[in-house]
Formats: C-alpha cells, structure tokens, sequence
C-alpha cells in the first residue's frame, strides 16, 4: 500500500518540504533553500535530493510512497506546466514532468494560494467544508478556489487570482501585474503600508505611525488596536477593498466559507469585522451570513495541501 506522501511549498526565499503518513500524520517538516540563481535551475533538482535524502532518513520504500504534491508562485495549467515564476527565476516549466523524472514518483503540481486553500479545507479552518475561498493577505493578496475538496484552476491556471481583481478607482499606484487599481494595491501588507504613508503625507492628524521606522502592516494594526485613527482609517481602507472583493467572489460561486491568512489576517477581528461588515453590504442579499474566518495553518498550509493534493488527484 502506498501510504507516504510528501508535501512541498517552493517559495521564493526557502522550500518547505513534509513527509506524512497514511496512519500516523506528519513524520517530518524541514526547508531547504530556494536557488534561484541561474534561472532557478537547481530548484526541482534540489528538491529531488531532499525527498530521496528523507526516504533513506526514515527507511522508507521508494515503491510505498504515492506522490508528491507539490506548490509553486505562479499559475499551472493542468498539465503541471508553470508559465513563468518571476520569483523563482523560471520561464516555461513542466514541474510534474521534470520533478518526476527526478524522482521517479507521481508529482502533482498546482499554484502555491490553491495548495494552501487544499491545505486549510483538509486539515485547518475550513475543515468543516467542501467549499471554501482562501485569501493571503501578504506582500500581495494570494486566492485560492476550492469546490467540492478539490481545487478550481481554471483552463489557463488563473482562478483564484483575487488579488487582481479591479476593485479599486483612481489609485495612483500600479501593480506588480501591470495594471492599475488591482486589489492587493490596497487589501495587501505592502498595500496597506503604502496607503498609510500616503495619509501621513497627505494629513496633518496626530499619529503615532509617524514615530515608526521602518513602517510595517503589523505596525499599523497595532497603531490601529491603540486608538490611532488614522491608522484605524487605514484598516478600513483596506477592508473595504477586501469586503468588496469577496462580494464580487460570492455572487459568483457562493462558497460556504471564506479564509484569510498570511501576516496581515494575524490582527484578526480588528480586520476580519469591517471586512465582513462590508461583504454583507455588498454581496447579494441572500448570500449574506457567509462566514468570513481566519486560516489556522500558517506557514504549513502549503505542505499539507500538497498531500491533500496526491489523495484527491490518484
């Protein structure tokens, strides 16, 4: 019985690898670092070594293990070719294809948001449903489509982009895609800090933010939790952007719940409350109530979705 599976998350900084097991859950966590020199080249060899360096670890049957699962910073198409990952230094690469033939086992490839979104539906908040929408809120707003357990891709990999949707208007900014007025311009924690630098800048209110250096996302929140209102105007400027962004999501796929993780949703209610409240302004009357909650696997995410990745998809 194949009853090993490995879970891996490819970020631009490390690879977060996991071995889990059928019976007893994880055996192992461990990162290794992400070599994006030279075009990334070294990335899925790298990967290759760790996975066969874990199976001679814990004495393992290459012929027991089922697959890997794998995560990666771009959109993937069905196939497991990625189309680019600026990040990683990649252009055009069939990730199952090449990491399988490194390794000699099934691979399953999928973007990093949608693994994690596997991830929090299988073993964290959303585990209580078959449906669900994940948004990261981290240097961008990351998205993640789950229907029915398994991962909505769409024909060119690009379901679940949240992050570029247009929801904003005459924002003088431009996004890492090209476009203007995109969502993480102002629902990410760099979009956050650049709309609170614009107030300092544009206000003379009192605000303790002017005293920080480096201003972060977590700064603001915190200013924000003290009583700080400008930095509170921040957060609402923020939440209004991602309440009406998953109105939008809801009118067209009505899930049961939706997640927000990364770094930013750490600040909880003081961000998760305006942005139900505007959701339930904005969305369409009968899809009101959708329960708007916090994703509880961190950094983890990424891992187990990539197991949940290998038993949904043999």
């Amino acid at each position: 019985m194949k009853e090993y599976y490995f879970g891996i998350d490819v970020g631009g900084t490390t690879v977060k690898l996991g071995l889990y097991h059928e019976a007893s859950g994880w055996l192992d966590k461990w990162e290794i670092k992400t070599r994006t020199e030279n075009g990334g080249v070294n990335i899925l060899s790298d990967i290759a070594a760790a996975v066969q360096a874990a199976e001679q670890k814990h004495q393992i049957q290459h012929a027991d293990v089922a697959g890997i699962g794998i995560g990666v910073p771009g959109p993937v198409l069905q196939d497991g070719t990625v189309n680019g990952c600026v990040n990683l230094g990649w252009g055009v690469v069939n990730v199952s294809k090449e990491l399988g033939a490194l390794t000699d086992l099934p691979v399953y490839t999928a973007n990093d948001a949608n693994i994690a979104a596997l991830g929090e539906q299988w073993k964290g908040a959303g585990s209580s449903y078959q449906s669900l929408v994940l948004l990261t809120l981290g240097t961008g707003v990351g998205g993640g489509v789950i229907q029915d357990g398994k991962i909505i891709s769409g024909i060119l990999g690009g379901a679940g982009e949240i992050g570029h949707i247009p929801v904003l208007t005459d924002c003088p900014d431009t996004c890492n895609c090209g476009k203007n007025n995109c969502l993480e311009l102002a629902g990410s924690a760099t979009g956050l800090v650049r709309y609170a630098k614009h107030r300092l800048e544009e206000s003379d209110a009192p605000s303790t933010m002017r005293d920080i250096t480096p201003l972060t996302a977590k700064a603001v929140c915190d200013c924000c939790a003290a009583g700080d209102a400008l930095a509170g105007e921040c957060i609402a400027h923020a939440a209004e952007a991602l309440g009406t962004a998953i109105a939008c999501v809801g009118c067209i796929l009505n899930p049961e719940a939706f997640l927000f993780g990364g770094g930013m949703a750490a600040a909880g209610d003081m961000i998760l409350e305006p942005i139900r409240r505007v959701y339930n302004e904005k969305v369409f009357p009968p899809l009101r109530g959708t329960p708007v909650l916090q994703a509880t696997l961190g950094n983890e995410a990424g891992i187990t979705g990539g197991v949940r990745l290998v038993q949904v998809s043999q």
